[in-house]
């Protein structure tokens, strides 16, 4: 009221003019100091991020300071409703609606606008119920502070029924119309030949057994089962129900996603996309093969915590595992391909040992909740590592080197490196890690950014994958995988 009265009239000439004047100046202060704490300190929304994903969708608020806010799940529709304190309502914000995307498992679309005054209001329509979790991350890598909404399918998928939903029939066809064929020469690495041979033979449940011995003890989600050897040497199960073949299962695992890009070229490849393609062009040559079938940690642009890759291949019983990078080194002419086992004694080279420091990093940079029990469950498992995996994983590599060098320009290492890189330490699988090339290298950078290159290279991890096979014929595992 007192403002109101006062500005009435500012005539100067008024006897009262100059006192109307400051008493003027006093109120516009007094409604700065109300106001203006709230918005020097409000955040700024730096960029908002969306990663879908059949596993999860998550969404990333990205901001100058930490996000304080508040969030409820709703039912009759499902919805999930995020109130940000502090927080304007800026072009950003309003640009999360734009990202939503038809094809995104979880979300069906999302509403952003001001609540009430300091609080921006959020909702996600979904397509379904939902396990939400939220988190707040420090700022890492390039990045400022970040809130993170992970919205979690309420029925997860399970990645061998998945895989059985796949390659059901292919298992029932296999032992329908596998042919006989010449044994292996059981010496030296084995011939292309040798190797097709095998794999013409394999795995056929219902072959008479010529010797027996129990199976390796479970592991995990693994069920016991007595192992036998058919005519051709090679461990089966006992014939039970329905004629099938066992096929053989690889995990294949592209590093980085979603929030870690991995490394990034000179020309602006994200490692994260070129070892997408190749991993997908060498699970299409995997899946092609009459006994063999290929699980993928990931197949689009999201993250998958480290503990949580070895899960996944864990929980499909894969038989091999190989987790494909193209990472960078701190000069531009290091180049060529090396493979990498587990190692429990420290890196064996400085290469190996800023590689593993680099990966091991990838749960910082791309988000992990670390106050869930699946994730301390995860990382419980990467204690677990045994001598007899370390040595499997020497002898897969040493296969896929050879074939490896057939293909890249050179190879960094003509051994089989070996570092504590914590994607490898499935105890109970064969586990590399493959370093495709050099990204920071200008050359190697556009040569996988080449398709034909790609193609080569799936074909040689394809060769390196039946030739370690054909040598080294895996174990009975549980029927239902």
């Amino acid at each position: 009221m007192l403002i109101k009265r006062f500005a009435r009239s500012d005539d100067a000439s008024s006897p009262n003019a100059g006192r109307r004047r400051a008493l003027r100046a006093g109120a516009s202060t007094l409604v700065l100091a109300l106001t203006g704490p709230r918005l020097a300190f409000a955040n700024a929304i730096v960029a908002v991020r969306v990663w879908p994903a059949r596993d999860y969708t998550r969404v990333t608020l990205e901001t100058d300071n930490p996000v304080k806010f508040q969030q409820q799940l709703m039912e009759s529709p499902n919805r999930f409703v995020i109130d940000l304190d502090e927080v304007d309502l800026s072009p950003a914000l309003r640009d999360l609606v734009s990202k939503i995307q038809p094809n995104d498992p979880q979300i069906m679309q999302v509403r952003v606008g001001q609540f009430k005054p300091g609080v921006v209001r959020m909702v996600f329509d979904l397509k379904a119920g939902v396990k939400p979790q939220s988190f707040t991350l420090p700022p890492v890598a390039g990045y400022k502070y970040r809130t993170v909404f992970d919205l979690y399918p309420a029925v997860e998928p399970d990645p061998l029924m998945e895989l059985l939903a796949k390659s059901g029939h292919k298992a029932e066809a296999l032992a329908q119309n596998t042919p006989p064929s010449r044994p292996s020469s059981g010496t030296g690495t084995p011939s292309t030949e040798e190797s097709e041979a095998f794999f013409q033979r394999y795995a056929q449940r219902d072959a008479g057994p010529r010797a027996s011995r129990p199976a390796s003890p479970p592991a995990g989600d693994r069920m016991p089962s007595l192992a036998q050897r058919n005519d051709d040497g090679l461990l089966t199960l006992p014939s039970r129900g329905p004629k099938t073949a066992r096929l053989l299962t690889i995990a294949l695992d592209p590093g980085h996603g979603g929030e870690d890009p991995g490394a990034i070229g000179s020309s602006g490849t994200y490692e994260k996309v070129v070892v997408l393609q190749i991993a997908k062009r060498l699970r299409e040559k995997i899946d092609a093969q009459p006994n063999m079938r290929a699980m993928m940690t990931r197949d689009a642009d999201f993250f998958v915590p480290l503990g949580v890759r070895v899960q996944k291949a864990r929980r499909v019983d894969a038989d091999l595992f190989m987790s494909i990078h193209a990472d960078a080194f701190t000069s531009p002419s290091a180049n060529g391909a090396s493979v990498f086992a587990l190692s429990e004694r420290g890196a064996t080279s400085a290469t190996a040992r800023l590689l593993e420091k680099t990966q091991n990093a990838s749960d910082l940079i791309g988000g992990v909740n670390i106050k869930t029990n699946d994730r301390a469950v995860a990382h419980a498992l990467l204690d677990m590592s045994t001598t007899a995996q370390i040595r499997d994983s020497k002898v897969f590599g040493t296969a896929l080197l050879a074939e490896i060098g057939t293909v890249a320009d050179r190879l960094h290492s003509k051994y089989v490196e070996q570092a504590a890189f914590a994607v490898l330490k499935a105890p109970d699988i064969p586990s590399v890690l493959v370093e495709t090339a050099f990204i920071s290298n200008p050359k190697e950078e556009q040569s996988l950014n080449d398709p034909a290159y790609q193609e080569r290279l799936a074909n040689a991890l394809l060769k390196g994958i039946k030739a370690y096979f054909a040598k080294n014929p895996p174990l009975a595992k549980n029927r239902t995988a």
